[in-house]
C-alpha cells in the first residue's frame, strides 16, 4: 500500500509535464484556426509535405546524421583511451570530458564566436604568422563544429561505460591464443561495445536533429533547420497549429530512430562474440 502511494507523485508529474503538453501539441496539430473558431483539419500535415519544408527536414536529418558520424569517429577512440587509463588518471579525464556539460548550452555555443569570427582569435593567429584569414563562421563548418563540440560527450560516455565493464580476461585469452590487436578489437572489443555505440548514436542524433541555437548563432541564421522552423512558427509567426504539426512529425522521426537503435541493440546483446 505504501509503495502505491509513493508512485502517485511520479504519476502526477508525468500527467502534468508529459501527457498534457503532448495532448495539447497533438490537438493544435490537427486543428486550424478560422473566424468561427478551431476546426478539425489535416492541412497542417499536408502543408509540411510541401517541397520547401521537406527540404528543411532533409537538411536537418543530413546535418544531424553527419554530426552523429563525426561524434562516433572522434568519440570511440576517446572512449577507448579513457577506458585504458589507470583509475586515478581515468577519473580525471572523465571529469574533463564532463566538465563542459556543466556550463549552459547557450554559453558554450556563444564561446565559439570570438574564436571563429573574421577578427577572432584563430584568424588573428593566422594573420600574425603571415597566413590569410579563413571564413570559419556562418557556414556548414561552424554548424558541424558546434554540434560535435556540444554533443560529443553524449557519444563518449555511453561507449566508455560499456568499454570499462568488458571482462579483461576475454582480451587476455584472445591474446594468449595468438590474436593480434586488430583481431581482438574486431572480434571482442567492438562487438561488446555496440550497446554503448547505439546508445551514443541515439543520444547525439536526437538533440542534433532538433537543435536551433547552434544553427542560429554559428550559422548566422543562413541555415534554417527543423528546430529553427518550429521556433519561428511558435515565437515569430504565431502559427501554433503548423508548429505543433512539425513537432509531431519530428517526434515520430525520433521515435522511429530510437526504435531501430533499440532493435539492433537487442539483437547484438543476443549474439555471441564471433
Amino acid at each position: 500500500m505504501n509503495k502505491t502511494w509513493t508512485a502517485y507523485p511520479y504519476i502526477l508529474w508525468i500527467i502534468i509535464f508529459t501527457i498534457i503538453p503532448l495532448g495539447l501539441l497533438f490537438f493544435f496539430s490537427i486543428t486550424v484556426t478560422t473566424p468561427t473558431g478551431m476546426i478539425f483539419s489535416l492541412d497542417n500535415f499536408r502543408r509540411f509535405l510541401e517541397p520547401i519544408y521537406l527540404k528543411v527536414l532533409m537538411r536537418s536529418l543530413s546535418l544531424a546524421g553527419i554530426s552523429t558520424v563525426l561524434c562516433l569517429v572522434l568519440g570511440y577512440p576517446a572512449a577507448m583511451f579513457l577506458a585504458s587509463r589507470d583509475l586515478k588518471h581515468r577519473n580525471t579525464m572523465v571529469l574533463l570530458m564532463v566538465l563542459p556539460m556543466w556550463i549552459n548550452f547557450l554559453l558554450r555555443t556563444y564561446a565559439w564566436l570570438p574564436l571563429l569570427e573574421r577578427k577572432g582569435l584563430i584568424n588573428t593567429i593566422l594573420r600574425s604568422v603571415g597566413l590569410p584569414a579563413l571564413n570559419l563562421l556562418y557556414n556548414d563548418f561552424a554548424v558541424f563544429l558546434g554540434m560535435v563540440y556540444n554533443f560529443l560527450p553524449f557519444m563518449v560516455l555511453p561507449i566508455y561505460s560499456v568499454l570499462s565493464k568488458i571482462d579483461r580476461n576475454l582480451i587476455e585469452a584472445a591474446e594468449d591464443l595468438g590474436a593480434d590487436p586488430v583481431l581482438v578489437f574486431r572480434k571482442i572489443i567492438f562487438p561488446l561495445s555496440l550497446p554503448g555505440v547505439f546508445s551514443g548514436i541515439t543520444m547525439v542524433f536526437m538533440p542534433a536533429v532538433t537543435t536551433f541555437v547552434i544553427s542560429r548563432l554559428l550559422g548566422g541564421g543562413q541555415f534554417t533547420l527543423i528546430g529553427n522552423l518550429i521556433e519561428q512558427q511558435f515565437l515569430t509567426v504565431g502559427d501554433w497549429n503548423f508548429g505543433s504539426a512539425i513537432s509531431i512529425v519530428m517526434m515520430a522521426v525520433i521515435l522511429i530512430a530510437m526504435g531501430f537503435a533499440s532493435k539492433y541493440e537487442t539483437q547484438q546483446e543476443g549474439t555471441g562474440l564471433w
